[in-house]
Formats: C-alpha cells, sequence, structure tokens
C-alpha cells in the first residue's frame, strides 16, 4: 500500500476515498493493470468505521459485507462490529496491494476529462485522465441550528463523537433524529438505565431484521430485489428513502424511551418541539 506520492503525480485514474467503493474499484482497476491512485483523508484505511461508537453493528450479515475477491473473516449470518468491519478493510487494502495514499484530502478538483487536476490540503497537485469521487454520503456532518441557543449546562455530542452510555452525564437524554443511528443509540441508552427521549420527524419506513426465519437480506437477495433497476417500482420503493432496519418503534418504548415531534428550538437548555411540548435534558445526541 504506497502513502507516498510527487507534486508531479500523473494518474489514469484518481479515486477519492478507499472506503467500501474506493477499495472495490482499485481492486478491478488494479486487477486489470490500470495505473490508479486511491487517496483517503484518514491517516489509516477504515479508520472511519473505528472512530464510530462503540456498540455499532452492521445490520447486513457478513457474507453480504464482503468487498471482491476477500470474504469477510466471521461468521456469514453474524452481523460484524464497527472494529472488525475498519479491520477488514485495512487488511483488504494491505492484502491486494492497493495503492492507497492515506492522510491525503482533497480540497478541489478541476479540469475535464482527460485532463483532471486534484489540489490537496498540502498545495500539492495530482493530474489525472479520469477521476472517481468515491466519498460516500456522510463526510460532512450536520447539526440542527438550535443546538447553538441550549447553553453550556446541556452537554452536546453528535453521532461521530459518541461512544458509549457511560460517557454522557445523568439525567435525561434527547436523541435528535429517529433514522437507524439515532434509534440504534436511544435504545442503547435506554437499555442502559437511562432516561431518554427521541426526537423524529417524518415517519421512516421500519423493516424486520428476520422475516419467516430468514434475515431481510437473505430475501432481497434470494428475490433479487435488491438488485431492482431503479426505475422498475420495486426499485423506486426501495430508494424512495432509508428504511429503518430492525429497530421498531415498538422495541423502543418497550425500553422505555419517549417519543417527540420535530425538535424546533432551544433557550438557555430546554428544548422546544413542533408538537408544543419542551424538554430540560442533561444531554443531546
Amino acid at each position: 500500500m504506497s502513502t507516498s506520492g510527487g507534486p508531479d503525480d500523473v494518474r489514469d485514474v484518481v479515486v477519492v476515498g478507499a472506503g467500501q467503493a474506493g477499495l472495490a474499484l482499485g481492486y478491478y482497476l488494479t486487477r486489470g493493470g490500470g495505473d490508479a491512485l486511491l487517496l483517503e483523508r484518514a491517516e489509516r484505511v477504515g479508520a472511519r468505521w473505528a472512530e464510530r461508537w462503540d456498540s455499532l453493528r452492521l445490520f447486513t450479515p457478513a457474507r453480504y459485507d464482503a468487498l471482491p475477491g476477500a470474504a469477510f473473516p466471521a461468521d456469514p449470518w453474524s452481523y460484524p462490529g464497527k472494529d472488525e468491519v475498519a479491520a477488514y478493510l485495512e487488511d483488504y487494502a494491505t492484502r491486494f496491494d492497493l495503492p492507497v495514499r492515506t492522510g491525503a484530502e482533497v480540497t478541489r478538483l478541476e479540469g475535464a476529462a482527460g485532463d483532471f487536476r486534484l489540489q490537496l490540503a498540502g498545495g500539492e497537485t495530482i493530474r489525472a485522465g479520469r477521476v472517481v469521487v468515491a466519498t460516500g454520503a456522510f463526510g460532512r456532518l450536520w447539526t440542527p441550528s438550535f443546538t447553538a441557543r441550549l447553553g453550556a449546562g446541556v452537554e452536546q455530542a453528535h453521532t461521530d463523537d459518541y461512544r458509549r452510555p457511560d460517557l454522557l452525564p445523568a439525567g435525561p437524554v434527547l436523541v435528535v433524529g429517529g433514522a437507524n443511528s439515532g434509534r440504534q443509540i436511544a435504545l442503547e441508552l435506554a437499555r442502559a438505565g437511562r432516561a431518554v427521549h427521541l426526537s423524529e420527524g417524518a415517519r421512516l419506513r421500519e423493516l424486520p431484521q428476520r422475516v419467516l426465519g430468514r434475515d431481510l437480506f437473505w430475501w432481497l437477495t434470494t428475490t433479487r430485489a435488491i438488485h431492482a433497476p431503479p426505475t422498475s417500482l420495486v426499485g423506486r420503493r426501495l430508494s424512495a428513502n432509508e428504511p429503518v432496519i430492525g429497530t421498531p418503534r415498538r422495541a423502543l418504548r418497550a425500553a422505555g424511551v419517549t417519543f417527540h415531534s420535530r425538535a424546533a428550538a432551544a433557550d438557555r437548555g430546554t428544548v422546544q418541539f413542533v408538537d408544543g411540548h419542551s424538554l430540560r435534558p442533561a444531554a443531546v445526541v
């Protein structure tokens, strides 16, 4: 795995991002004899996974988590944790000697096909005939504007900063966002004995982890629904919005989670919701 480069680097293909998609593309490019370079902003491949909260696990079984050429090293029907994923990605890059350059943040991309120029944070420029942007959908953190008015007495942690329940102060915890991450964290907090409140906007579709004794992804692959074209009825349904998998509202209610409508404003430690209710949390995730 290469971690060096020069100011006059010229490549046939540059892939920005060495996560799952970037590594898979790098595998095929190098197997085909192409002159490629993968640029990864983090100092290690897989670092973004390693930095997530301690209990994070995939909701896809290991048999569906492999990249081309290397099975995921776990029981096929187990759900790998975030550290297993991080280790797998780093090992994958090393095993196939992929041309990954770590600590390389791309700050500017310009030019056109045949003559792209990528500028790195240190000022270096790399030229490429083709560029693939594989940075993923979650590279830029987003925090609701109302949190700026919570006050210093309320501890705040984005999901990128949250690690485990005992690191949050005593008192009620408000989790803002009812998609997969929000629900998983809310359930973990509730099971740890915390008073948990979950604020969510639009209701998301819920899918069970298992159907008739089989994992959801077994059904999606066996029926080939997961391969449906995006313009088909099934494809439009699957891509309409990200569903919540395996963490239904009933499980959260059973654990003691209190649901609220969308959080709209805050003032000196009190959060107001769009339905008129309010809450004074000790921490907000």
